[in-house]
């Protein structure tokens, strides 16, 4: 195929790539360089001042469209969580892991295994507050040291669940839909890369932090919590400067700092107490016995619901039941969300079951568009440098095939480049990597999903390989687990350590995880 005539709208939506990229090197938000390239991109093509800012609007609702069922999901889960909240179910769920929490080795691996279970299914939202106030002050009782605990939690919640999101598949579905590719086969390769890259930072983490380990003494818990009352001001200030830093995030900063509307008090609460979590006593829950029965109720049925989810689709892949297709499974996820709120509602406050449930379903509605909202006109910039998406975005008529910036670019840039796919791959997670610099998690998937879709072909990878790539850099950089103004701010908060410096450890393991799993990816994969 011969490259295409590059035109000034080319070159335009090609300038609106690199600012972005350098507005997200200065850790500044990036929605507005979006918009204006949109603008100026869609002027260049159509000459026309009314198209122009008519694709501002038409680029976030085709963005929109694509997108509402990854806002959907998160609503109805995030809304589930409220009604466990406040049952108190929540903190049960992970209780019984304190009493195999020994010695500092059975700590280390019960913490990864616990927060990467939570934030697998629920991301990160509840993980750290539940982890922090639950397991963590076990973990250092046990001879853990706090920074092998921050970054335990670190790279199994913000970097090895969250970077895959193969339950939710929101990740996914917005890396999939950049790159023109099936959402489960970048789900599929995005879970076993975030594998490899989190077996490899918590190996390398296990190596280093070793020497730090101690005897189990409930000296160390009162010491830890003797220098975190020293420091405990330093603590509430970085964690105010991370909640402003929400309103720049795609959703991995804010899913840590709130979770709807009771979500903010409880992290508030956990930040600079410890607390021990027994079954909730009558006073604990309203004074009503029932209420302790139905959240020992809840706490085991909601995982006994996922778990039961999670062999449905094993057994589903292997062909011993029908497959769920397309997003049928993340449909069943926001489905089983939904029916489990309406149960906890109506075990909990049966008298005010009906309005209990609908605000849980605002807070998550208005957490969703808070946490993912961001991507919106992000997203809308990149897929108008798609075909698919970029007639709608232009205003042209339905049989009129759209125009390709993205792809005409790459197309003629490729010549000049080595066509050697372990080159395209580190670039892309370099992208990646760079795009997670502003501290969200997911901003930078579109980028990295259109970059993927362009430049597979040329050297004959699987784009949705090349897109799991992509979405392995921009979400262990910006997801939690690299830059100290993300939402590792939190979990420092929890760990009771400098942020910087849990950042700063990250760093070696993480980065040297995502290398090699970037190898395999392109010659196993």
């Amino acid at each position: 195929m011969q490259p295409t005539d590059l035109t000034a709208a080319h070159w335009l939506y090609l300038a609106g790539i690199v600012v972005i990229i350098a507005t997200m090197v200065m850790r500044k938000n990036i929605v507005v360089p979006a918009v204006i390239a949109t603008f100026l991109t869609a002027f260049a093509f159509s000459d026309s001042i009314v198209t122009a800012i008519a694709s501002i609007f038409n680029a976030s609702l085709v963005a929109a469209q694509e997108l509402f069922n990854i806002f959907l999901i998160i609503a109805l889960v995030t809304a589930m969580l409220g009604g466990l909240r406040q049952m108190g179910a929540d903190r049960l769920m992970i209780a019984p892991f304190r009493h195999v929490m020994r010695n500092a080795t059975t700590s280390f691996l019960v913490l990864g295994v616990v927060t990467y279970l939570i934030s697998l299914f629920f991301w990160p939202t509840p993980a750290v507050p539940l982890v922090g106030a639950v397991l963590i002050p076990v973990a250092i009782r046990a001879g853990l040291s706090p920074i092998s605990v921050g970054m335990v939690v670190a790279i199994a919640g913000q970097g090895m669940a969250l970077s895959s999101d193969y339950v939710m598949k929101v990740a996914p579905g917005i890396s999939a839909t950049s790159a023109g590719v099936d959402v489960d086969s970048v789900a599929d390769k995005a879970l076993v890369l975030s594998l490899i890259v989190g077996a490899v930072a918590m190996t390398i983490t296990w190596v280093m932090q070793r020497r730090t380990w101690r005897a189990p003494s409930a000296e160390l818990l009162k010491e830890w919590e003797a220098e975190a009352d020293r420091g405990a001001a330093d603590v509430e200030s970085e964690l105010a400067e991370a909640d402003e830093a929400t309103t720049a995030s795609t959703g991995s900063t804010g899913r840590v700092a709130a979770a709807g509307g009771s979500g903010d008090s409880t992290l508030g609460t956990s930040r600079t107490s410890t607390a021990v979590i027994d079954p909730p006593d009558a006073s604990s829950l309203g004074g009503v016995p029932d209420s302790t029965r139905m959240a020992k109720f809840f706490a085991v049925l909601v995982p006994l619901v996922y778990a039961g989810f999670i062999l449905y689709l094993i057994l589903g892949k292997a062909g011993v039941v029908p497959a769920l297709e397309g997003g049928e499974a993340a449909a069943m996820v926001g489905g089983l969300a939904a029916l489990v709120l309406f149960a906890v509602c109506a075990a909990h406050e049966p008298t005010k079951f009906l309005e209990t449930t609908a605000d849980h379903l605002v807070d998550g509605l208005v957490f969703a568009f808070k946490a993912m909202g961001i991507v919106l006109p992000i997203a809308g910039f990149f897929l108008i440098g798609n075909s698919d998406y970029s007639g709608q975005i232009l205003g042209l008529p339905e049989d009129v095939t759209g125009p390709a910036f993205l792809f005409d670019l790459v197309s003629s840039a490729q010549s000049h480049l080595p066509q050697v796919p372990i080159f395209t791959a580190i670039g892309v997670l370099l992208v990646g990597i760079v795009a997670g610099l502003d501290g969200s998690g997911f901003s930078g998937l579109p980028l990295t999903g259109s970059l993927a879709g362009a430049l597979a072909t040329g050297v004959d990878m699987d784009p949705a390989t090349l897109a799991a790539i992509g979405q392995m850099g921009n979400i262990w950089s910006g997801g939690g687990t690299l830059v100290a103004w993300s939402s590792l701010v939190a979990v420092a908060g929890f760990a009771r350590v400098p942020v910087l410096t849990l950042a700063r450890k990250c760093f070696v393991p993480v980065i040297a995880g995502l290398l090699i799993s970037t190898v395999v990816a392109v010659y196993l994969l």
